[in-house]
């Protein structure tokens, strides 16, 4: 038990130790830092989940260069009749013929490849957006966390010292003979079982503060947070029409289907190539010029498999898209009533079910100093009142992760 108590004792001081308020991390530095506020941070350079995205952006858009270009001309050389026999023996017979051609494109097949490029692009870039706000809301929850954390790391705190002060009263008593030993083991029992509380709100508070650095690239592992929550104030109506980024990420996957049927169908078309060039005989020294065109012939392979398959996956994304308008109204409505629904309590519990219990607690804390309240009526009241501070808590983490949601879902 005087290990127990020892290793609490050490949790405490270090946990206690005042902090300036220029090493506590914000809600907005937090984000600055991931690479999703409004201030600028170097981190965010070096943040993969930042750049990641983006790059892929650019690399869509760079797509979109490479579908405007046109088909490169071939220039080809050929000789004729080259070490023959009888009057072709030798190079007296040879033919020397140089041609330039170029592949015309036609069906629509340049156009088609740009605009399924910029489909691609729009959805790409659409991604990369996704990607960030998909970042914001990781670390607007990771902070949330992190608070609530760190608030019951002090609760525990709170309860190891009223308990100590407990213990101390209760022996006092029985040394007094006011009180049974049998009290003074109890408050012994539930002094050390708090402190085993406070070593593992002590381990919880760091791994979520640890959770939240994770987010960003950054030497500081264990950034310190506010202590209070922030303050989340979400949208609570839903975005205009399609506006909101999951839906138009939705309808943009749906467009560049159907700007794949489009090429696909593009690529059913024969493109022919037209050549000319010009033909010397070696044995006159004459020249002559030399044109010509080559057709491909679609008999058997006119692209209709592609094609096929390019109007199966736009039903397909349709289809998904219409799942996914349903699915984020239905998502948007739930987060918003659960959001009310904590606010409401959060405003409750503070405002009347916290104050009535750290009153009660306060007049059996003094009654029972002046030996009028047994301890099992002082632990008793305490354990309600750390019960509502609890359920606060909770309440209060639970209001900020559905305001971070709420933000996530309204992101533009």
């Amino acid at each position: 038990m005087r290990c127990i108590a020892l290793a609490a004792a050490l949790i405490a001081a270090s946990t206690a130790t005042p902090i300036s308020a220029q090493d506590i991390v914000t809600l907005d530095e937090a984000l600055a830092r991931a690479g999703v506020g409004g201030v600028e941070n170097t981190d965010s350079a070096e943040n993969p989940r930042v750049y990641g995205p983006q790059a892929e952006a650019e690399a869509a858009r760079a797509a979109v260069d490479q579908a405007r270009l046109r088909p490169n001309p071939e220039l080809s050389f050929e000789a004729e009749n080259i070490a023959g026999s009888g009057a072709f023996s030798g190079l007296r017979a040879t033919e020397y013929t140089l041609a330039i051609g170029q592949q015309l494109e036609l069906g629509g097949k340049r156009s088609a490849r740009i605009e399924s490029a910029r489909r691609s692009a729009d959805f790409a870039g659409l991604q990369s957006e996704f990607a960030l706000s998909q970042l914001a809301l990781n670390v607007r929850e990771r902070y949330v966390a992190a608070v609530a954390a760190g608030q019951r790391l002090a609760l525990a705190q709170e309860i190891v010292e009223r308990n100590r002060e407990l213990a101390r009263i209760a022996n006092v008593l029985v040394e007094v003979g006011r009180e049974p030993p049998l009290r003074a083991m109890r408050a012994e029992a539930t002094l050390a079982e708090a402190e085993a509380e406070l070593q593992a709100a002590a381990a919880d508070d760091r791994a979520a503060r640890q959770a939240l650095a994770a987010l960003w690239v950054s030497g500081e592992n264990t950034p310190s947070v506010a202590g209070a929550f922030p303050n989340l104030s979400p949208p609570l109506a839903p975005p205009v029409s399609d506006d909101a980024l999951p839906l138009r990420i939705a309808g943009a996957r749906t467009a560049f289907a159907q700007a794949e049927i489009a090429r696909e169908r593009s690529l059913g078309v024969p493109d022919p190539t037209l050549s000319a060039g010009v033909r010397r005989f070696e044995e006159s020294n004459d020249q002559a010029f030399v044109v010509g065109i080559s057709i491909p012939l679609p008999f058997r392979n006119r692209n209709q498999g592609n094609i096929a398959a390019a109007e199966a996956q736009y039903r397909a994304t349709s289809a998904n898209e219409a799942i996914a308008e349903a699915d984020y109204r239905l998502e948007f409505e739930r987060a918003r009533t659960l959001y009310l629904a904590a606010e409401t309590r959060v405003e409750t519990l503070s405002s009347a079910s916290l104050p009535q219990a750290e009153e009660a607690l306060r007049l059996v804390e003094i009654g029972y100093r002046n030996g009028r309240f047994p301890l099992i009526e002082v632990l008793a009241v305490a354990e309600a009142r750390d019960a509502i501070r609890e359920n606060l808590i909770q309440a209060e983490e639970s209001r900020g992760l559905l305001a971070a949601r709420l933000i996530w879902l309204t992101a533009q």
